[in-house]
């Protein structure tokens, strides 16, 4: 067996690039050694491989899953949006790492740098992915189906049947009607048909199968959609808070009744819907108290309010828990409630220098509830009460006094008083409902070796040093049903593109289960003249993995033949082509 050398080729053969890397290494001998340089990409170049990189349904899904995982610190970590007595409670309780999560953003997890560049990379790598796949999909469904193939048996699914023909009868008009019955059955079933009838053999091409990519696209479209509505609508939502104490009127407007408020970017606090709603009565319904563990439970809770809008009667409203109360687009929530003693301060000369109903927070299921009274004048020095409330006061087993009920049946409340400075005339902020001791001299209560003072409704005891008097007063002496009034807690939440977000998240589930369920498939059936008889071949082609592809086909071929009706005959297989020789290379080597 000999080679011929590079001179001896055939000199009508093409030449070939000198730095073919697939040459023969004795051809390499005859030229240069080169090595293969790659073109650079230059700037441009880079920018268009990066566009790609990001726009590919790959980088899609990569980027929706980081999203999904960003998320998490935020159902993990309190937030200052929802959350901000949480975001302080926190802070006070891990003093060492808080600086760390608050410098990494964690306490504003969905408004942070980082989650941001994920939101914006999604948003763009969806759009980018979309929109050349919504062109290319509109142009193949207006596109004709494919041309039937000529050798139908080198499809994996392929069967063949032969039928009569009646003595006489033209074989190309028997074809042609026996595919005219193929066409109609294929396209009552939701086929896309054409026919390509050539040289007496006729045939339809279906195809059917493009809503499995349009719900593709309706899916990835809807998800933009939904970065759209969670980003326009969160620029033109807020959420506040507010504690309303029964008597009391609440008034929608940023500088009266909010105890905490978040707007987004673009909400203007002067346009806010004006209404008011006043707290008639809070209702809470609680199992029988029988001393046991776990009874005497609160089971339902409604506050019955009064609502008023400009140039309009009032009207009766309630809230209950999942049951928020919707007003001029704003949903009210009820958020929790407790008692709210009133509690009236007078100093040594019995002057009133305090006077109000103060919102005690519940600790435990028993409402045992914690507040705070703070007076900075009328007294010789600033005076700080911190109170605990028992609506059904007992003696625990350790001696010490508790609550054991929720309701109102013995109600007692008592006061640690300090003295001192309350750190407010710095204009620091403080919160209404804690008092840092830092600094001050504790007059009574714990181990300042004077009691604790103890009030039951309508009692009044002196303050440590003759400081004043400090009464608990008792409601019912103003015409009110219980000595003590109650407070909710409602949380005022206005949020434009929660519609949006649901009608696109319902489209987004539609089209995954378009995407996930509708098989992309093409069918053929070709009807050939052969000795006498029609030859009727049927195949399918499924895009993508379609395990009942065998079976569509077999059910194409027992309901055409049954609706044909013609007596069964026995036809030749179809004979394969034989394949072409391939011309033969200069530098093939010779066979001795």
């Amino acid at each position: 067996m000999s080679r011929p050398s590079s001179d001896q080729a055939d000199p009508s053969a093409p030449l070939r690039p000198g730095d073919y890397s697939g040459s023969r290494d004795d051809d390499r001998e005859t030229r240069d050694d080169r090595d293969i340089v790659q073109p650079t990409l230059g700037v441009i170049g880079w920018m268009r491989w990066g566009w790609r990189q990001l726009t590919s349904m790959r980088t899609a899904l990569v980027l929706l899953l980081l999203l999904a995982i960003a998320a998490i610190p935020g159902s993990i970590v309190p937030q200052r949006g929802a959350d901000p007595n949480g975001v302080t409670q926190w802070r006070a309780d891990n003093p060492d790492l808080y600086p760390v999560l608050d410098a990494l953003q964690l306490f504003d997890v969905y408004t942070s740098a980082w989650f941001s560049a994920i939101y914006i990379l999604l948003f763009v790598s969806l759009i980018g992915c979309v929109i050349p796949r919504t062109k290319h999909h509109w142009q193949a469904m207006k596109s004709r189906p494919p041309r039937t193939p000529v050798r139908l048996s080198r499809l994996a699914d392929h069967r063949t049947a032969g039928v009569a023909l009646a003595e006489g009868e033209d074989a190309a008009a028997a074809a042609a009607s026996v595919i005219d019955d193929a066409q109609r059955q294929l396209r009552k079933s939701g086929y896309r048909v054409e026919r390509y009838d050539a040289g007496g053999t006729a045939s339809v091409s279906a195809e059917r199968g493009y809503l499995r990519e349009t719900g593709n696209l309706v899916f990835h479209g809807a998800l933009v959609g939904v970065l759209l509505s969670v980003g326009i609508g969160g620029g033109v939502t807020y959420t506040g808070q507010t504690v309303i104490i029964e008597g009391d009127t609440f008034v929608n407007s940023l500088g009266l009744g909010y105890t905490s408020f978040n707007p987004g970017r673009f909400v203007d606090t002067d346009e806010m819907p004006p209404y008011s709603l006043t707290l008639d009565s809070f209702d809470v319904s609680y199992g029988e108290f029988t001393g046991e563990p776990g009874h005497g439970m609160a089971g339902d809770f409604q506050a019955n309010l009064t609502v008023a809008e400009p140039g309009e009667q009032p009207r009766d409203g309630d809230v209950r828990v999942n049951h928020p109360y919707e007003i001029e687009g704003d949903r009210i929530y009820l958020m929790g409630n407790g008692y709210a003693p009133t509690i009236t301060v007078r100093n040594a000369a019995g002057d009133i220098v305090f006077n109000e109903t103060v919102p005690f927070l519940p600790q435990d299921n028993n409402m045992t509830s914690q507040g705070v009274v703070k007076i900075a004048d009328g007294m010789p020095e600033q005076l700080g009460l911190v109170g605990f409330f028992y609506p059904t006061a007992a003696t625990l087993a350790s001696g010490a006094v508790g609550s054991a009920y929720g309701d109102l049946t013995n109600p007692l409340v008592t006061f640690w008083v300090y003295q001192g400075d309350l750190g407010i005339d710095d204009g620091t902020p403080r919160s209404v409902y804690t008092l840092d001791p830092t600094g001050m001299e504790q007059i009574a209560g714990a181990d300042s070796g004077v009691a604790s003072l103890e009030l039951e409704p309508g009692q009044t005891v002196d303050l440590p040093d003759g400081l004043g008097t400090v009464t608990f007063q008792d409601e019912r002496t103003a015409g009110a049903d219980e000595s003590v009034k109650r407070y909710v807690s409602l949380s005022i939440h206005r949020d434009v593109g929660a519609p949006f977000v649901l009608v696109f998240a319902i489209l987004a589930t539609l089209g995954l289960l378009a995407g996930l369920f509708v098989p992309r498939r093409r069918l053929w059936v070709k009807a050939t003249p052969v000795d006498g008889a029609l030859r009727i071949e049927y195949a399918g082609l499924a895009r993508g993995e379609d395990p009942a592809i065998a079976q569509a086909v077999a059910d194409l071929e027992r309901n055409h033949l049954a609706h044909l009706g013609r007596p069964e005959a026995e036809v030749p297989a179809e004979t394969a082509r034989p394949r072409r020789p391939r011309p033969a290379r200069a530098d093939a080597p010779d066979v001795d």
